[in-house]
């Protein structure tokens, strides 16, 4: 299948890399602001066609699966673009601004039958039916609680610190935690306790997320753009207790007993860059006529969307809409 990025930042060089590495997917287009950069990306990574523009790439008949890495405040209006030109879509996290955005972008894709996904690759990973079977072979238990911690020192940086640009912890990092709890506790959400260090113009650069579920479960998340954590998450159960080394991109699952000995661990596959699940599930789905992806639905695009629209209203920051 023929693949185009649109967009030639950090996060394009990870998926061109996994582009290379994908057996059913080459590596055909980039599209970037500026011709100059794109012949460089394409150059540097094999790809046989360089845009100095994102709709002159999409006039291209032969682009067919399009991968989003715009900044977050963008993602609605490129993703738009590719849809109105007919090419199926993986699109970077955080899928949009907001949940309405989302739910326009999602009806749109159905009317024209194409494929619309997220690029949440926690969601496609290996480790979670591991996570899944570890936790349905009732080593830990009944899960009564959950905890997951992620932060990096990027209170530098444009994307993060800038309202117009979608900036905050909450979409850049919590989006993670969000879908960690989601797939650990599926659950109805009765009750969220939370608060967030804000600057100025009201950007949540630390969240500190509570949530209550209607089994009795509890789910303690953190992001913090301002500085370094351990990234682990923890589910904890009635007889033991399941630890993620790296919620963001799990490198290994070690089970502990209650005496905090190690029971059990589980070593993650080996990976291209990580990408590649999502990458693959998109071509799968594509081929079967799909609209969505089974790992990521669009039921489940949007009800993550709707719980950070409630964080930020909770929080009085809103986000500019493009």
């Amino acid at each position: 299948m023929n693949v185009a990025i649109l967009g030639a930042g950090v996060i394009s060089k990870k998926m061109a890399e996994t582009i290379r590495g994908v057996d059913a997917a080459t590596a055909y287009a980039v599209g970037a602001r500026t011709l100059e950069k794109a012949q460089g990306f394409a150059e540097e990574f094999g790809f046989e066609k360089a845009y100095g523009s994102y709709a002159e790439m999409l006039a291209d008949p032969a682009v067919e699966l399009v991968y989003v890495a715009t900044p977050m405040s963008h993602h609605y209006q490129h993703i738009k673009l590719c849809l109105e030109a007919g090419k199926h879509v993986l699109c970077e996290k955080s899928f949009t601004v907001n949940a309405a955005q989302a739910k326009e972008l999602i009806a749109l894709a159905c009317e024209k039958k194409l494929l619309l996904a997220e690029a949440i690759w926690t969601r496609y990973l290996p480790s979670r039916k591991m996570i899944d079977d570890i936790i349905a072979s009732g080593i830990i238990g009944e899960v009564t609680s959950l905890s997951a911690n992620l932060g990096y020192n990027n209170k530098f940086k444009e994307r993060i610190v800038k309202k117009e640009l979608a900036g905050g912890a909450l979409l850049d990092l919590g989006v993670y935690l969000l879908n960690f709890a989601r797939m650990v506790v599926p659950d109805e959400v009765t009750k969220v306790v939370t608060h967030a260090v804000q600057t100025e113009d009201g950007v949540d650069m630390q969240d500190f997320i509570t949530l209550h579920y209607q089994g009795g479960q509890v789910a303690s998340l953190h992001s913090d753009t301002t500085g370094y954590s351990s990234g682990l998450g923890s589910i904890n159960g009635t007889k033991a207790y399941l630890e993620v080394v790296d919620v963001n991109n799990p490198q290994k699952l070690v089970v502990y007993s209650r005496a905090r000995t190690v029971v059990a661990e589980y070593d993650i596959p080996e990976q291209i860059t990580g990408f590649e699940y999502e990458l693959q599930a998109c071509i799968d789905a594509i081929a079967a006529g799909q609209v969505e992806c089974e790992a990521m639905p669009h039921s489940e695009i949007i009800y993550i969307m709707e719980q950070m629209d409630a964080l930020r209203a909770a929080w009085g920051y809103e986000i500019p809409v493009m």
